[in-house]
């Protein structure tokens, strides 16, 4: 317990258009507010894997001029820090929510549920609750013919001619997206009827019907607040189930444009956007395009003239996948590949760099937008922050260990992954017990297991990841944990050992319910939560990656947030925050009560300090 408690503050981390129009949207506005305020719209921006410490490197070495700006003239949080697990959609979902993940319910993109029941359930009098609940490109329909199914980058729309696009885009030239792209389907209804598959949602028991993203998540949205003062809401995202930000009205979001990042990049590939950064930063700069079209009063595909949203924005992937890869070409080495991640010194490397001069130019583009358009100018606000960093910075810290993820058989030669190992033993140990023992792994750059056994399966998780040491023999097998994969500065693979699974700490029982917030009774939080060491991350069985998010670590955590606003005094606070006080200071900008927030009242979320 003592070593427990040493570690809760960093695991929880101090516990955690045409001027007609634009005219008539602006006196809409002034209508329907109690109070006066300057701000009119809020551009919010998640620059994903985003660390402080980046940001501040780059605004000391002149690498970022534009977020240079914006940190010296608006109020910028040293100490910010993301929700806890720290993935995108519990990262995502805090900030246009104002909770944690204890009240909206949404642990990881990729999780489980307790009390709903498997895709594809037709008689929910005979079905069994109990189910992996993933909202992610898993969700949108394939196009070809099999074995050769595959997702498109319109979410599986069928727009004609959308192929070759990756041959026409420029990194950061908004002029070369195509317009294709750009008629990609957007209002509510769209999104879930075109571009989601009912097939692959968890059902409802009481409906026996699918459950779509925005009715997942427990609490409403900004979003949500902003339409029922009859506001114009956007946003852009990575998937169609981004469409959970809607919240559970389903209709908070006007437009939300998401062309899939995990798709093809063309017809003749299975490569995705994010296997290349240049690739990354291609993909972005469609979403650019869309945000580009609505500070200029149209709609995301720049034809229809909506004027400019309330709440609008989206995410940059270009540093996530910076971070993530081993190596990767750059528009600045588009055919020779340089080193992903970080120095030895832990500053940005050449990736990294480039991803974050793209991200800069982008948002320089938006800046020049908005200071050409004479409506918006002085009464529109710029937040930037980050869904999640990523850990590890230092390359020499990397263990990648070997996850597996409930194979039908283990590979003796290559010893087996860290999921089937446990299902093994626990085989082994309780044959007649309920099997596997493990019914859903998430374990990205930390540990969260959802077990079939509540009973006996916990303690036994816990012994079992503690005594996962390479060179012991999995009780009740023939295996021997092999060791992890480092990288040496080349990033060429090494050998590391793996102690106690990569892990600094297991909880398990109350201790996760207590780190977490939430009942016993609550149906959705993992069973087993594994705090990493330094630099694990779970993986395959190569040198496929250098980086993750979803653990607990302060680089998985402490992310950039910044609000630059008319009224809002130049100030550095270096004071705890955290990136769900967003939520309740984008409805303050407006004018709007924060306390219409579901979440802002079951938490007392704050107004981020220093902002009137």
């Amino acid at each position: 317990m003592q070593l427990i408690q040493k570690l809760l503050p960093v695991a929880i981390a101090m516990a955690l258009a045409s001027n007609s129009v634009l005219a008539d949207f602006d006196d809409h506005f002034d209508r329907d507010h109690d109070h006066q305020s300057a701000v009119r719209h809020v551009l919010l921006i998640s620059v994903d894997g985003l660390h402080q410490n980046d940001l501040k490197w780059c605004v000391a070495n002149n690498a970022c001029p534009t977020l240079a700006a914006l940190v010296n003239s608006g109020a910028s949080y040293n100490n910010a820090l993301t929700p806890f697990p720290s993935d995108s959609f519990p990262g995502m979902v805090g900030q246009v929510t104002g909770g944690n993940p204890k009240t909206t319910g949404i642990y990881y993109d990729d999780a489980y549920s307790r009390t709903l029941y498997p895709q594809g359930t037709t008689d929910c009098s005979k079905a069994k609750p109990g189910v992996e609940v993933f909202y992610t490109e898993g969700n949108e329909p394939t196009l070809g013919t099999a074995p050769n199914n595959y997702i498109s980058l319109d979410a599986g729309q069928g727009i004609p001619n959308l192929y070759p696009i990756v041959n026409t885009l420029v990194p950061g030239d908004v002029s070369s997206v195509p317009s294709t792209i750009l008629k990609l389907a957007t209002s509510p209804n769209d999104v879930r009827n075109i571009e989601i598959d009912p097939s692959t949602l968890p059902v409802d028991p009481s409906t026996c019907t699918p459950v779509y993203p925005h009715q997942y998540v427990q609490v409403n949205t900004i979003f949500e607040v902003a339409k029922a003062h009859g506001l114009h809401t956007a946003w852009s995202d990575k998937h169609a189930a981004y469409e959970i930000l809607n919240g559970p009205s389903g209709y908070g979001i006007d437009e939300l444009f998401s062309p899939e990042i995990n798709s093809i990049i063309d017809l003749s590939s299975d490569k995705d956007w994010t296997k290349s950064n240049l690739n990354t930063q291609k993909y972005d700069t469609i979403k650019v395009a869309a945000i580009i079209n609505q500070i200029n009063g149209k709609d995301h595909s720049g034809v229809n003239t909506t004027g400019v949203p309330a709440i609008f924005g989206m995410n940059f992937q270009a540093v996530s996948t910076a971070q993530k890869l081993n190596a990767s070409y750059i528009p600045e080495s588009p055919t020779t590949k340089l080193l992903g991640g970080y120095n030895a010194d832990g500053t940005p490397g050449p990736v990294v760099t480039s991803a974050i001069k793209f991200v800069d130019n982008s948002l320089k583009q938006m800046q020049t937008a908005i200071s050409d358009n004479a409506k918006l100018k002085n009464n529109i606000a710029v937040i930037i922050s980050a869904k999640h960093g990523q850990s590890p910075v230092l390359r020499a810290d990397l263990k990648l260990i070997n996850d597996g993820n409930n194979s039908v058989s283990l590979d003796p030669t290559t010893g087996p992954g860290l999921t089937d190992a446990a299902n093994a033993a626990w085989a082994a140990a309780y044959p007649s017990a309920v099997q596997p023992l493990i019914a859903h792994p998430m374990d990205d750059d930390g540990v969260l297991w959802w077990l079939n056994d509540r009973v006996n399966g916990p303690a036994f998780a816990k012994a079992f990841l503690q005594n996962y040491t390479t060179g012991n023999t999995v009780a009740g097998t023939s295996f021997v944990v092999p060791s992890a994969i480092g990288s040496d500065d080349q990033g060429k693979a090494t050998s590391v050992t793996i102690n106690n699974a990569g892990l600094s700490s297991v909880l398990i029982g109350k201790d996760v319910t207590n780190l977490l917030g939430v009942k016993a009774t609550d149906g959705r939080y993992p069973d087993v939560i594994g705090i990493a060491q330094t630099g694990s991350v779970f993986a395959g069985s190569s040198l496929s990656k250098v980086a993750e998010h979803g653990g607990a670590n302060i680089n998985d955590r402490n992310v950039p947030l910044i609000v630059s606003a008319p009224g809002v005094a130049h100030a550095v606070n270096n004071s705890n925050v955290q990136t769900v006080q967003i939520a309740p200071t984008i409805l303050h900008l407006l004018g709007l009560d924060p306390y219409e927030l579901q979440a802002v009242q079951v938490e007392n979320t704050k107004v981020l300090p220093g902002i009137k």
